[in-house]
C-alpha cells in the first residue's frame, strides 16, 4: 500500500517522539535534548539523543537515527508499512485503502483474523480447563513452564465434534469464514471441528495477528502434526513460527536460529535463546529466507542429530542453506549429536552447552566441504590424485572469488600443499605445458577497479553521517564512481556535493522527503558483529577513511587477480594451453596478495 505524503507528515506531527520513545527508553533532560541508553546497542554511557523540537532521534554510539516511523521500525522490527499502520492507529489517523478490490480483500482478511483470535482464546481456555489435563501434562513433560505456555498462546482442541464451531458462532464468527481460515470443515450435518484432541500451537504474524495453527497429537497416531493449509492470511512456505517474538531479540546482534519444529523453537526460547524461529514443517523457501533477511544478517541453521547420517536430511540442509545464502545472509550449521533434537539437547545438556554449539558452528560452505573432504581422506588416493579432486570440489561448492581461500582450508584438512591444488588445474592436461611466448595473451586486459558494496560503501557513508565535515577532505580521494550500489552512490554524491553540513541531523535533512533513503541510512548506520569500524573520535574516523583510500588503491590488483583466474579457467575449459607468462603472473600475484 502506498501512503499519501500528507498522511505521513500528519503521523509525524501527531505522534510526539519523546513520549513514544519514552515508552522504550528512560530519558532525561540535557539542554534542549533528551538523552538515554541506546535501545539498539549495548552501552553504559548514554549516547542516544532525542530532539523533540525537530521530531528526530540519533545515537552517536551506533549511528541509528530517524523519525517516529524509523524508530518503530527498528525497535519493533516492523516493515515501513506496518510501522505506518501502527502509528496511524495510535494517532487516530485513518488510512484509506487503494481500491474497492483492496477493501474486499482487507475485509476478508480481518474477518479471518477475528476467527483465529476467537479460536486461539478458545484453545487456551480448553488447555487451562478440566479437559486440558492431558495436554498440560504433555507440556510439563516437554519442560514448558506455565509462563512459556502463556507466552506462546498454547492451547488444547478438545476431542469433540463441534466444540470450536459452537464457540465461534457464539462469538459472532460465521462458520463459512472459519472454514476459509481452516478451523472447521463442512460436512453432511453441518460444520465440524478440524482439530480434535491436539495440543494447539498458534502462529502469529509480526504485526500480532494469529494467522495459522499447528495441532500436535497427544498420543500415538498419524499425522503427528496437523497444520493450517493456505488461507487468505497464511501461505505455507512464506511465514516463520515465533518470528513475531524473535525479531526483537534478533535486533541485538542481527542473528536468528532456525529449527524445524514448533516445540523445538519454544524449548530454545524457554532456555534463553529468544532469537529462535521454526520453518513450520516445510522445505525451506526463498520467501522465508527473504523474511529472515528483514531481521538478521546471520543465520544458525539447526537440525536434528539424525540428519548427519541421512542423505535426504543433509540434502535438505544443503538446500536450506543455499536458499538463505542466496539472499545475502551468512549461514552457520549447528549439528546436534545423533539422536538429539534441539529440545532434547537442551534438557540433557543445558543452555550453556547449546551456546557452545552456536559458538563453534561452522559456516555452511565449510560444513558442505567438510563432508566431501572426509570422503577424500577416507580413500586411498595419493596426494597427486587427491589435489585435482579437491580443486574440483572447491570450484563446485564455493564462489569463484573465494576459491583461493578455500584451497588453503582444504589443503590443510587433507595435509597436502596448497600449491598442489593451485597447480592441479594446469597439470590435468599435458596441453597446458605451452612454450613460453614473448607477449602476453591478447585477451587479457586491465579494467577499472571496483569494490564490493559492503566492503567500503557502508563504512564511508556511516562516517559521513557521523561527521559530514569530512566530506570536503575526501570527496576527491574517494570517487563516487567507485560505489556499485546505486542508492549508496546517490547518498554519497548528495553528501559530498552539499555545503555547510555539520551534524547528522543536517544529513538526514537532505533526505527529509525521501523515506526510502531514510530507511537505508538507518540500515547503513547499524553496526553488526562483522563490522570492524569503531568511530571513537574525529581522528579515528579520518584514519579509517585513509584506510579505505589505501584499500581502493589495492583493488586494481585484486581485480587483476580475478581477471587472470577467470581467464585461466576459461582457457582450461576451452582446452587451450596456459602460457608460462600467464602462469608466472598469476602465481606472483597470488603470492603478493597473500602478504
Amino acid at each position: 500500500m502506498r501512503y499519501d505524503p500528507d498522511v505521513l507528515r500528519e503521523i509525524r506531527a501527531r505522534v510526539e517522539i519523546a513520549s513514544l520513545i519514552g515508552q522504550y527508553v528512560s530519558l532525561r533532560k540535557r539542554g534542549a535534548d533528551l538523552v538515554g541508553l541506546c535501545p539498539f546497542h549495548a552501552e553504559k554511557t548514554p549516547s542516544f539523543h532525542v530532539h523533540p523540537d525537530r521530531g528526530f532521534f540519533k545515537c552517536f554510539g551506533c549511528g541509528a537515527g530517524g523519525d517516529v516511523i524509523t524508530f518503530v521500525q527498528r525497535s519493533d522490527q516492523l516493515t515501513f508499512g506496518d510501522s505506518v499502520r501502527l502509528l496511524a492507529s495510535k494517532a487516530g489517523i485513518r488510512l484509506e485503502p487503494d481500491s474497492p478490490t483492496a477493501v474486499r480483500a482487507r475485509s476478508e482478511r480481518e474477518a479471518i483474523y477475528e476467527a483465529n483470535r476467537v479460536a486461539a482464546a478458545f484453545f487456551a481456555r480448553m488447555l487451562a480447563g478440566e479437559q486440558g489435563a492431558a495436554a498440560r501434562a504433555y507440556c510439563a513433560q516437554r519442560g514448558f513452564s506455565p509462563a512459556t505456555v502463556e507466552r506462546f498462546g498454547l492451547g488444547y482442541a478438545p476431542n469433540a465434534w463441534n466444540a470450536l464451531a459452537d464457540d465461534l458462532q457464539r462469538n459472532g464468527v460465521a462458520l463459512e469464514v472459519a472454514a476459509r481460515a481452516g478451523l472447521v470443515k463442512p460436512g453432511q450435518r453441518g460444520f465440524y471441528d478440524f482439530y480434535r484432541d491436539r495440543l494447539m500451537v498458534p502462529t502469529y504474524a509480526t504485526t500480532g495477528e494469529a494467522i495459522a495453527f499447528g495441532g500436535r497429537i497427544l498420543g500415538d497416531g498419524e499425522p503427528k502434526y496437523l497444520n493450517t493449509s493456505t488461507t487468505p492470511v497464511y501461505v505455507k512456505g512464506r511465514h516463520l513460527y515465533a518470528l513475531n517474538v524473535a525479531r526483537r531479540a534478533a535486533a541485538a546482534d542481527r542473528s536468528l536460529i532456525v529449527v524445524e519444529g514448533y516445540l523445538d523453537c519454544i524449548a530454545l526460547h524457554q532456555a534463553g535463546f529468544e532469537n529462535a524461529v521454526a520453518s513450520l514443517g516445510t522445505s525451506f523457501t526463498a520467501e522465508q529466507a527473504a523474511e529472515l533477511r528483514k531481521y538478521a544478517d546471520y543465520i544458525f541453521l539447526c537440525f536434528d542429530g539424525d540428519a548427519a547420517g541421512s542423505t535426504a536430511a543433509t540434502k535438505a540442509v544443503d538446500v536450506a542453506s543455499n536458499v538463505i545464502e542466496n539472499t545475502g545472509l551468512s549461514v552457520k550449521i549447528v549439528a546436534l549429536p545423533t539422536g538429539e533434537d534441539p529440545a532434547s539437547f537442551i534438557r540433557s545438556h543445558g543452555s550453556a552447552a547449546f551456546a557452545r554449539l552456536l559458538e563453534t558452528a561452522p559456516p555452511a560452505i565449510a560444513f558442505r566441504i567438510d563432508r566431501q573432504v572426509e570422503q577424500l581422506r577416507a580413500g586411498f588416493d595419493s596426494p597427486a590424485k587427491v589435489a585435482p579432486k579437491a580443486e574440483a570440489l572447491i570450484r563446485g561448492l564455493t564462489p569463484r572469488e573465494e576459491w583461493d581461500r578455500w584451497r588453503v582450508y582444504v589443503a590443510a584438512r587433507l595435509q597436502v600443499s596448497v600449491d598442489d591444488l593451485r597447480n592441479s588445474r594446469f597439470l590435468s592436461d599435458s596441453a597446458n605445458f605451452a612454450p613460453r611466448t614473448r607477449t602476453a595473451p591478447s585477451d587479457t586486459r586491465h579494467v577499472a577497479a571496483s569494490v564490493e558494496p559492503l566492503s567500503f560503501e557502508r563504512e564511508v557513508v556511516t562516517i559521513l553521517l557521523e561527521e559530514p565535515e569530512l566530506a570536503a577532505e575526501f570527496r576527491d580521494r574517494i570517487e563516487a564512481l567507485r560505489f556499485r550500489n546505486d542508492v549508496h552512490r546517490r547518498i554519497y554524491e548528495k553528501i559530498v556535493g552539499a555545503r555547510n553540513l555539520t551534524t547528522t541531523a543536517d544529513v538526514f535533512g537532505l533526505f527529509a522527503e525521501d523515506q526510502s533513503v531514510l530507511e537505508v541510512l538507518s540500515e547503513l548506520s547499524r553496526r553488526d558483529r562483522s563490522s570492524t569500524v569503531r568511530y571513537g573520535d574525529s581522528e579515528q574516523r579520518r584514519a579509517h577513511l585513509e584506510r579505505v583510500v589505501e584499500r581502493l588503491k589495492l583493488q586494481e590488483q585484486r581485480q587483476r587477480y580475478r581477471e587472470l583466474s577467470d581467464l585461466i579457467d576459461h582457457q582450461l575449459a576451452d582446452g587451450k594451453p596456459v602460457s608460462e607468462e600467464l602462469r608466472g603472473e598469476f602465481e606472483a600475484l597470488v603470492a603478493k596478495l597473500k602478504r
